[in-house]
């Protein structure tokens, strides 16, 4: 992704902060004024959001949009490291964009406080040169790339796995796009999300720098990006491997957007109502009554291994084929380590005709 240098200049101020960038030839003052013009979203202000915001922000980016509707929780503190204590429970989008501002004052900040749909995707997206995948979830990750296929916009991905990670650069110059590498998504249960089993807390901040990297080759038209090539880190072992995939067809190619992306992903909907709750000493208390009661683990079996609390152990990907095996008229608590999990096994025995059904609230956490 290259363009001419815009007619705009670096002020004196500018100058000497980007005078690093200045230095280097490949980049210079044209590549630096294609930065101030350039307009980036990032879609996620959470783990990998964090490192890709502000090391765009600092790098002279002029316009990034945030997308995120969530507030920050304390539990993210151990690995977005834009927030501080003093930010729980406010709004991602703008205590990210207050930071940056405060980082940077040279850049324009656009906070966007909703849920991407399909209804909104295109017109979001449209008014940006380039989009960064920094969500944790497939049906975002879907409908961010089929939106930027539609549009013709390049797409920097990002993911990560407990110890894992990936980043590749989807739809660059009618290269390689998501869906040529992953056609369908995983069944639900196989990628639980780093709220479910947990997620080493420098790994976003590795997967996020290498995002951001390739975010400013693409803007400053430097170096080999990563299109058609997946990159996979493994922390734990400290090696990196890159692997090659091509594009599939283009008759074969999604040319508009799915009607719904959680239905495709095979997730709950946003609006799906959660399952009744109940807490770890309401459980105690039910258990030494003595009443009837089907306790259901839905974690791992390593997880299990290493701490429960009795019941009946069936992995959350396991249960939609164990159904049959189960009594449906008997009232179930289902447990996990944090309270994710056991709220979609929940509404998965619910929909099966299971009648009384509860997640234990928070998991594990408070057992």
């Amino acid at each position: 992704m290259t363009s001419s240098a815009p007619t705009e200049t670096l002020s004196a101020a500018e100058t000497h902060r980007y005078s690093r960038h200045l230095l280097l030839p490949e980049i210079g003052t044209a590549g630096q004024l294609k930065l101030k013009a350039a307009k980036v979203l990032v879609v996620g202000c959470g783990g990998l959001g964090c490192p890709v915001l502000q090391y765009l922000a600092a790098a002279g980016v002029g316009t990034l949009g945030l997308l995120d509707f969530d507030t920050v929780d304390e539990s993210n503190l151990q690995r977005q490291v834009l927030y501080a204590t003093a930010d729980v429970g406010q709004p991602k989008a703008l205590a990210a964009a207050a930071r940056l501002g405060a980082q940077n004052p040279f850049i324009h900040l656009v906070p966007h406080q909703f849920a991407l749909t399909t209804a909104n995707a295109l017109d979001l997206l449209a008014g940006y040169d380039l989009v960064v995948d920094c969500s944790d979830n497939f049906a975002t990750r879907y409908l961010v790339n089929d939106a930027c296929v539609v549009l013709g916009k390049p797409l920097v991905y990002g993911a990560i796995f407990k110890f894992d990670g990936q980043v590749s650069v989807f739809n660059h110059q009618q290269g390689p796009t998501y869906r040529c590498l992953y056609p369908e998504p995983p069944a639900p249960g196989e990628a639980p999300s780093c709220a479910e089993i947990g997620v080493l807390g420098v790994l976003p901040g590795l997967v996020g720098t290498l995002q951001a990297t390739e975010v400013l080759k693409l803007l400053t038209g430097v170096g080999e990006v990563l299109s058609g090539r997946l990159l996979v880190i493994d922390a734990l072992g400290m090696r990196f491997q890159t692997l090659r995939f091509r594009a599939v067809p283009a008759e074969q190619q999604r040319t508009t957007l799915e009607t719904d992306y959680a239905a495709f992903c095979g997730e709950a909907p946003p609006t799906a109502p959660p399952a009744p709750e109940i807490s770890a000493a309401e459980l105690r208390a039910w258990q030494a009554s003595g009443r009837p009661l089907q306790l259901l683990d839905v974690r791992e079996p390593h997880e299990h291994a290493q701490r429960h609390i009795g019941g009946r152990l069936v992995p959350l990907g396991q249960l939609a084929g164990a159904l049959a095996e189960l009594p449906a008229d008997m009232p179930t608590v289902v447990h996990c380590a944090s309270g994710v999990r056991s709220q979609r096994a929940a509404r998965l025995l619910l929909e099966h005709g299971f009648h009384e059904v509860y997640s234990l609230r928070n998991g594990l956490a408070d057992c």
